[in-house]
């Protein structure tokens, strides 16, 4: 589960002025593609059904659908338009919510653990702490499966007892070497198995959801999400906030604001369950974005920001709290970002 920032062709600095025309001219004929898609999206704008609302929505799905099939190269230009068009229908009192979380947001300041808990999350300790259940649960399982069907596989005539036993035994060992080789393999079959678990998709959910609801309360525009095994992800769309990133340049208001979007999986899990699975991606997305800050973070201050980031992550989920669980719906059903905007403004 990871929380993904479009940093696609970054040699080129991107100007909202002299980049959006050409970009348009060049996405003519991918929007021609769906017309059937765009139809739809009036029927969709509940909240304020304005004639003008209603063509900027069509206007975000298309520039939405463009974000996932245009090559890499475009996206990050694409990006600016998403972020124009909610700027739009927020002037135009469609979207309220959006960015409602920003002029809110704390300064930075000293957490301790006692604090996590006091906003919800059960253990705060669990979100540093690596979790190995999906991952012994998967090698358990390996290593029993094989090492009984060696035992069975033994007790065939002659050599064929001792060849399939001698080569299912082995199993285990070519996926351990595998994982040592390319852990990217083992870790899409540690996924794929943990879905045996009773909560995993359930997890999935709320991670995600809680980037979405985050980024869209802090006004960063949501590109795309998905729920897909091993493909768990969530899409930001802000061509300033990229390039700042890949310059080494985020200013402490930048930073702050991406913490608390990277963290909010990881909390979300936290508030729900003793034990959080999926802060593995959700961590390094913090350290690269402290990395990038131009106020240089040390040991005791990048500690203190990941908890200062879950602490306004969860406040943010808490206040939100019907809106979370409407997204969540939404994105069950795998409704398209406008559509789960809507239903968070409905709210």
């Amino acid at each position: 589960m990871n929380i993904s920032l479009t940093m696609r062709n970054s040699h080129a600095a991107v100007s909202p002025f002299t980049q959006a025309k050409p970009v348009a001219n060049r996405l003519c004929a991918v929007r021609r593609q769906s017309p059937a898609r765009l139809a739809t999206i009036v029927a969709q704008g509940a909240a304020t059904s304005t004639p003008e609302t209603q063509t900027l929505y069509t206007e975000l799905a298309a520039v939405l659908d463009d974000y996932k099939r245009v090559p890499p190269s475009m996206k990050q230009e694409i990006s600016m338009e998403v972020s124009g068009l909610c700027q739009k229908l927020q002037s135009a009192g469609a979207l309220p919510k959006w960015g409602t979380a920003a002029e809110d947001l704390a300064s930075r300041r000293s957490i301790q653990l006692g604090e996590l808990r006091m906003v919800g999350i059960k253990s705060p300790e669990a979100i540093s702490k690596v979790s190995v259940r999906n991952d012994a649960a998967f090698l358990f399982s390996v290593v029993a499966t094989t090492s009984i069907s060696a035992v069975i596989l033994g007790q065939l005539p002659g050599d064929w007892g001792f060849f399939s036993s001698y080569l299912c035994g082995g199993i285990s060992f070519v996926v351990l070497g595998i994982g040592s080789v390319n852990p990217g393999i083992l870790q899409f079959a540690i996924d794929f198995f943990s879905q045996v678990f009773p909560d995993y998709k359930q997890r999935v959910l709320r991670h995600e959801a809680a980037h979405f609801l985050t980024a869209y309360l802090l006004g960063v525009p949501v590109a795309g999400y998905s729920l897909i095994v091993g493909k768990e992800h969530t899409d930001l769309a802000e061509a300033a906030l990229q390039r700042r990133l890949i310059e080494k340049q985020l200013e402490d208001k930048e930073v702050d604001t991406l913490s608390v979007i990277a963290m909010a999986g990881a909390t979300a899990e936290a508030m729900y369950y003793e034990e959080v699975m999926g802060q593995n991606q959700d961590m390094f997305d913090l350290q690269r974005i402290m990395n990038r800050s131009g106020t240089k973070l040390g040991n005791p201050q990048q500690q203190n920001q990941t908890r200062w980031a879950c602490y306004q992550a969860a406040t943010l989920l808490r206040k939100f709290t019907k809106e979370y669980e409407v997204l969540q719906e939404c994105m069950k059903r795998n409704d398209t970002v406008e559509k789960c905007i809507q239903a968070i403004e409905n709210c």
